[in-house]
């Protein structure tokens, strides 16, 4: 196996390696778990808490200096290095017992993404990147699949904040441009997914620092364009734009305040 370009990215791999086994066992002991709601159709299971606990206690063994920032246990970014765990995107996906749900960890300096490694432990994926260094996977040099751009497809993710009817008029705009559009309810799903070739790209008008932290660097060194924005330096009001150039062609129209990174 080829070895990965830095230290970092290499103990980062291994610890979402690791926490990518504990969601696993607790996913095959779904029907016991204890579960919350923190609003409608946004749930929290003592398996977030436990992978969360897990990768934080990694990265405070490793890297002890670093911030961090996770879904459940909060944090905030710091000036320098910032550590950002989702520790099961998808919760609702893996309380049903969908294959569809991952564990991402990303790292930015400043609110810059430097690193990204994200696990969908069902699928047996595991993606790593650090800017200029290139896609990995299972630890191995990963070029995108760019084959077949003719079936044009694209994953849009939602949420529970959009305003309705901007949301339909996306999906319509989209549609009326000839683009078949998969959900799969959880962000990091329709990042790698968009980073391997399965889709043209991921979009998400609204959606959180967390589920997008692991696969911005990811989707960008695949070759994918890549715009993300804070809105009013809020990390959990964000948007996500990764895409061919076709895709993002397309979009620009139907998404008047994208702009580049």
């Amino acid at each position: 196996m080829n070895p990965l370009p830095s230290h970092r990215l290499a103990i980062a791999g291994q610890i979402v390696a690791e926490a990518a086994e504990l969601a696993l066992w607790h996913f095959s002991r779904r029907a016991g778990l204890q579960l919350n709601s923190k609003r409608s159709q946004d749930f929290v299971s003592e398996a977030d808490m436990a992978v969360e606990r897990l990768i934080r206690d990694r990265l405070q063994q490793h890297f002890p200096a670093d911030n961090v920032v996770g879904e459940e246990l909060g944090g905030e970014l710091g000036q320098a290095a910032s550590w950002v765990i989702d520790p099961i995107d998808g919760t609702a996906n893996f309380l049903r017992g969908s294959p569809l749900w991952g564990v991402s960890l990303g790292l930015l300096e400043g609110q810059k993404p430097v690193m990204g490694v994200v696990a969908l432990p069902v699928l047996n994926e595991l993606l790593a990147a650090e800017t200029g260094q290139g896609v990995f996977s299972q630890g191995r040099p990963f070029a995108r699949d760019s084959r077949f751009a003719e079936v044009k497809m694209v994953s849009l993710g939602d949420s529970a904040d959009d305003r309705l009817t901007d949301a339909a008029a996306f999906y319509q705009g989209l549609r009326r441009a000839e683009w078949s559009v998969e959900c799969y309810r959880c962000t990091t799903v329709g990042m790698v997914f968009a980073a391997k070739g399965l889709v043209d790209g991921h979009l998400q008008r609204r959606t959180t620092l967390w589920d997008i932290a692991g696969g911005l660097v990811i989707c960008a060194e695949a070759g994918l364009e890549v715009t993300h924005a804070f809105r009013d330096g809020n990390i959990r009001y964000m948007s996500v734009a990764a895409g061919t150039a076709s895709l993002m062609e397309a979009v620009r129209p139907l998404w008047p305040d994208l702009r580049p990174c």
